[in-house]
């Protein structure tokens, strides 16, 4: 249901940016195409600042939720029979990370792979805990991101690549990777 409810989400964001694309000027059409590649060069400190609140509101609320999500990992079932509030814990997780990821898609566009390559990374590294993993996926996502922006404005200078396409040409591979050996494994 949650694949199916992020398709639904991403359908109609794609339709409200066609709407938009479609009347836009030529600056406007601009703006909007770097933005779908992302990019971390209109992050200023005002616009950080207005989106400050929901970074720290998400960056406070997931770690909250921590030892419920070790125990959720364990299966809705067992969960439920150690006391946790399975569904009340998995919609603030979700409201949780829609709104650091919100925030951070508000600034710096859509920059892929990031929170789907750093938090496996650190968790084979780490280790499963949620208390650690949140922080270092934090941490190390930020790390990820001030290195492909350093590698998206030098591997082809004086021109700047999108730092989304970075992003997609690192994560990519790595997941195709993943999903390679979880099939193997499976096997």
């Amino acid at each position: 249901m949650l694949v199916l409810a992020g398709i639904a989400v991403d359908v109609i964001g794609r339709a409200i940016t066609g709407l938009a694309t479609s009347a836009a000027s030529d600056q406007q059409l601009r703006s909007i195409v770097f933005w779908s590649l992302g990019s971390a060069a209109g992050a200023s400190w005002p616009v950080v600042a207005s989106v400050a609140p929901f970074l720290v509101g998400g960056c406070l609320m997931l770690p909250a939720l921590a030892s419920r999500l070790d125990v959720l990992s364990l299966g809705d079932r067992e969960a439920g029979h150690v006391g946790v509030r399975v569904e009340r814990v998995r919609l603030a997780a979700i409201a949780g990370a829609a709104l650091v990821t919100g925030a951070a898609v508000a600034v710096t566009g859509i920059i892929a792979f990031v929170g789907l390559v750093v938090p496996h990374l650190v968790r084979l590294w780490l280790g499963p805990a949620h208390h650690t993993l949140l922080w270092a996926s934090v941490l190390g996502g930020a790390a990820m991101l001030v290195a492909a922006d350093l590698l998206a404005r030098t591997v082809a200078s004086p021109r700047e690549l999108p730092l989304g396409v970075v992003t997609a040409l690192l994560g990519g591979p790595y997941l195709l990777v993943m999903l390679r050996r979880a099939r193997r494994a499976a096997m």
